[in-house]
């Protein structure tokens, strides 16, 4: 599927008006906060997933892992 969306001038910024069919597909609306990272051959990717939070459980799996003790007796 191929969408052409255009660029508008909002305020002193530039921005693009997403579809229903967009929005839709992306499951966000209105505040919602959109990814735009690299894609394949210079391209661009948009996604409503942060493309760190991966790396950011790994890290806070190993911080619970290694304090599992001290977390459980806060838990108290």
């Amino acid at each position: 599927m191929v969408i052409e969306l255009k660029v508008k001038k909002i305020g002193n910024s530039h921005g693009l008006v997403l579809p229903k069919e967009v929005t839709a597909k992306l499951n966000v609306s209105e505040g919602d906060s959109l990814f735009l990272t690299d894609g394949v051959n210079g391209g661009w990717r948009i996604t409503a997933e942060n493309p760190d939070f991966a790396e950011q459980m790994k890290a806070a799996e190993s911080i619970i892992k290694r304090y599992r003790n001290t977390f459980r007796e806060l838990a108290k």
